[in-house]
């Protein structure tokens, strides 16, 4: 008799859960995905614009180039204070603002009289677009599962591409039709209709938080106390130097970066073929990305950083090597899609990291000050390249690249270790 009160309740509840997972997804989407094909549709759309944009402003070519250097520096800027304000006045009101910022800043570089106007719109720029990502990355920290987060970190990083790949195109079309200004207007528009949805589905996620009275007043101190002491704790400064070495390794593939500087000085390339190949890579990283998700959740996380790491150094040794013979274009065509399926493998990975090692009451600082250590790598990419290439090459400075991925990929195996608990 019991057995079938028992099944009938759980015909009952199927539904139920089903319907909780559709909602699931649909928060997941409108929340998640939804903002992160905007802010790569928005960056895709200013990067084939931005260059004639800063032309106009009758500027050399190095100056025209701190357009894109201003967005990172807003970037990098914004890292420790986006994560203490996530921590300390909640994720929600800072998941909400970097959109809205970036919007505004769109709309304020369309307006640009000058081009010192225009660096700090930038500038203003990659300040809200660094507040939503450290925001969302604490929110998947706060709500995501052990065996979801990668999915949801990967995913996060790889539909943000499908935006990047589509924006140049209708940047162009928009420019070309309309006028330099009007893809920004149209990138602000964009970003704003995107983040809509998030002010009805995004609720707080902290820790001691509500979504209507905030911080608790008696628990302040201790968790501010608590959050900076336990930055320093191990593995996270490990973690840290090991997400340094990476990206500064990654970092030569960074929208082209300094591959497409050896190949214009080594081999004489064109815009167009490197454009082609970058593209095509980026359009197959996107499954690769999402693939390395499921693997990092169903098997653990160092199950593709590791061997990723390592190879990204050893595909950095085989361009140093082309450089030096030097060998043909074939050659470097090899070695550029290597490391570009690499870094598509490793794409979100530290995040993912992270989210298992981070302090609860300590993570939006956690994420702030690691995606700072990511912008700084990034930067300092292309600054070795230049410094090492002035003084003895292409070789070496491919070379120290590589040494960076390698001694990553050992930090990561033998001094941080697996993350992810056995079940």
């Amino acid at each position: 008799m019991s057995e079938e009160p028992r099944a009938e309740a759980n015909s009952e509840a199927a539904p139920a859960q089903a319907a909780g997972r559709s909602q699931g997804y649909l928060q997941l989407f409108l929340s998640l995905h939804l903002p992160a094909v905007a802010i790569g549709l928005g960056t895709g759309m200013a990067t084939p614009v931005l260059p004639l944009f800063a032309k106009s402003f009758d500027v050399s070519v190095g100056v025209a180039a701190l357009v894109f250097v201003a967005t990172m520096a807003g970037g990098f800027a914004a890292s420790l204070p986006a994560g203490y304000a996530i921590d300390r006045f909640g994720r929600r009101k800072v998941l909400l603002a970097g959109p809205v910022i970036a919007a505004g800043a769109a709309f304020l570089v369309a307006t640009s009289d000058s081009f010192t106007q225009l660096l700090i719109y930038r500038f203003i720029g990659g300040w809200g677009q660094q507040m939503w990502t450290v925001s969302r990355l604490t929110v998947i920290a706060d709500t995501g599962s052990d065996r979801s987060r990668a999915r949801q970190i990967t995913s996060m990083f790889g539909i943000q591409r499908v935006g990047m790949l589509s924006g140049p195109l209708a940047g162009g079309l928009l420019a070309a039709a309309f006028g330099l200004r009007v893809p920004f207007v149209v990138q602000g528009v964009v970003t704003l209709l995107a983040v809509i949805p998030s002010f009805f589905v995004v609720r707080e996620t902290a820790p001691g938080h509500s979504a209507a009275a905030g911080p608790r007043a008696d628990a302040a101190p201790e968790q501010e106390e608590y959050s900076w002491r336990s930055l320093l704790r191990p593995p996270i400064p490990a973690l840290f130097s090991a997400q340094y070495l990476a990206t500064t390794a990654r970092g030569a593939t960074l929208g082209g970066g300094v591959l497409f500087l050896f190949a214009a000085y080594a081999y004489d390339s064109g815009p167009a073929e490197l454009g082609i190949l970058s593209s095509a890579m980026a359009v197959v990283g996107i499954p690769i990305t999402l693939a390395a998700g499921y693997l990092m959740d169903r098997f653990g996380r160092m199950v593709t950083i590791v061997p990723g790491q390592a190879l990204m150094g050893a595909g950095m040794v085989f361009l140093a090597v082309v450089a030096i013979a030097p060998l043909s274009f074939t050659a470097f065509v090899i070695g550029f899609v290597w490391v570009h399926v690499v870094n598509s493998l490793l794409s979100g990975s530290m995040q993912v990291l992270g989210s298992d090692v981070a302090p609860v009451h300590a993570r939006g600082r956690f994420f702030g000050a690691g995606r700072m250590v990511s912008h700084a790598g990034f930067m300092s990419a292309p600054l070795s390249f230049a410094v090492l290439t002035g003084v003895s090459g292409f070789g070496a400075a491919f070379f120290f690249l590589a040494g960076a991925g390698g001694v990553s990929a050992l930090l990561l195996a033998f001094v941080v270790k697996e993350t992810l608990a056995k079940r």
